[in-house]
């Protein structure tokens, strides 16, 4: 098949600039994508950063574009102020074809005057975040009224930073007649509820396969039913893979494993069914946020989780039934990566490692558990947890809290993670080393004019 950018509907002018960046051969995403895009069908495209999405989305927005109609076009939204900028980099090189394409960045932390101005001197193309955005629409200094195509880039993330109703707000005020275009690298139920509402017949696409049965290596240890906790660590300290499921037949075991891990400096909490709801969504929103490293959960407690880029499952003890199993280690490997799961077998639980055996149809894999190093080195979470003493009843959104922590000499949005918000509380995920300057940013600066109570967790 040819993948040449020669084949597409495109007019010369573009061809020729595409040339001359550089760009011949298609990539997977853009061969399968483009074609579909440029005759004006809705997308939901499953691609990583570095998959040439943007040269993709970029291309199909240009397309359609009057360069002599000086109002908003095309509008991109984007999960954070740094990818933004980089995405309208791309785009004007794309636009060198054209006459005078103005490509224009709206995001938060930086001040509004300004950007006001640039609108009233129109812009074709408005690549920004959502909640900058939002506040434009609002203001009536941004109008949509007359835009083709909207696309929704790195859509999981800007779900995860708790965007959801903005994006929302943000489409209402779109024409019916618009093309959405959403990129994404995974597919929460978020994601599914925005096509649904949104979106006219999407096409998908995806890129690469993604359950290879060789995604997921396991691994079996026979250990003595007392040296449990003991190997656990072990496997935990060696591997330092993270963010790590360990599951525990039951809640005792959970809260002592949980327990002894802290005590070891391998940060890890317990999920199971005493927890209260508020206890829950905070050991939730902490492991979701990689400000935890071990997840100790019983089976009931871990249904429904969809956890991206989980790097371990480990079985702490084998469950009686060998469909679970399967279940357990399943949350590992997925979108493409690969996964690991490890295994403790005591003797007493020969039966249920050979019926997984069975299952499986294939030869289990046995290693001594003396092959493991254990250099006693902690094992903590990329990111830290602050908690706001404010949610969605005082009116708090996501976009809020991220501006009080990059406004004016603040954080970079790349220092930020996911921001989780509840009735009475958020979370927000901040770079492990950068965690006192954002608790003092945000206890001694105001979110939305007003103070609230911070803590780190």
């Amino acid at each position: 098949m040819t993948t040449t950018f020669a084949t597409l509907p495109l007019s010369a002018a573009m061809l020729s600039n595409l040339a001359t960046l550089g760009y011949e051969q298609m990539t997977p995403i853009q061969a399968q994508s483009l074609p579909l895009m440029l005759k004006g069908h809705d997308l939901i495209a499953q691609a990583k950063t570095g998959s040439g999405k943007t040269a993709a989305f970029g291309i199909a927005l240009l397309d359609p574009l009057n360069p002599r109609y000086f109002g908003c076009q095309a509008l991109v939204l984007c999960p954070t102020r740094e990818l933004a900028d980089q995405v309208a980099k791309e785009i004007r090189r794309l636009a060198r074809a054209a006459d005078h394409i103005k490509v224009l960045t709206l995001c938060g932390g930086v001040p509004f005057g300004p950007q006001i101005g640039s609108l009233e001197h129109g812009a074709h193309i408005i690549v920004g975040t959502p909640g900058r955005i939002q506040e434009h629409l609002r203001k009536g200094t941004l109008k949509l009224d007359g835009l083709n195509t909207l696309v929704l880039d790195e859509a999981d993330r800007m779900l995860d930073m708790g965007f959801y109703d903005s994006i929302a707000e943000i489409i209402e005020q779109t024409p019916a007649k618009r093309q959405t275009l959403l990129f994404s690298a995974t597919y929460p139920a978020g994601i599914e509820q925005l096509a649904a509402r949104f979106m006219k017949k999407p096409q998908r696409v995806e890129v690469e396969a993604q359950h290879a049965d060789s995604q997921i290596e396991q691994r079996f240890y026979e250990i003595d039913g007392k040296q449990r906790f003991d190997a656990a660590v072990r496997v935990l300290r060696h591997f330092r893979k993270q963010p790590a499921v360990a599951f525990c037949a039951t809640r005792q075991q959970c809260d002592e494993l949980a327990a002894r891990l802290d005590a070891e400096k391998i940060s890890a909490a317990a999920l199971h069914g005493d927890l209260e709801q508020r206890d829950r969504d905070q050991v939730l929103s902490m492991f979701a946020n990689r400000s935890l490293s071990v997840l100790v959960a019983t089976d009931v407690a871990a249904r429904g989780l969809d956890i991206a880029g989980l790097e371990l499952v480990l079985n702490v003890e084998l469950t009686r039934d060998p469909e679970v199993h399967i279940h357990r280690i399943g949350r590992t490997g997925r979108a493409g990566e690969s996964g690991l799961a490890v295994s403790l077998v005591a003797p007493a639980e020969a039966k249920r490692a050979q019926a997984i055996e069975e299952l499986q149809g294939n030869p289990l894999t046995w290693l001594p558990l003396g092959g493991l190093k254990d250099n006693g080195e902690p094992l903590l979470p990329p990111m830290h947890s602050l908690v706001i003493a404010g949610g969605r009843k005082d009116k708090l959104r996501p976009g809020d809290i991220l501006g009080a922590l990059t406004g004016e000499g603040g954080l970079a949005g790349t220092q930020i993670g996911k921001i989780a918000l509840f009735d009475y509380q958020a979370y927000v995920a901040v770079e492990r080393g950068i965690a006192q300057v954002a608790l003092q940013r945000l206890r001694e600066g105001k979110i939305k004019g007003r103070s609230f109570k911070v803590r780190a967790l």
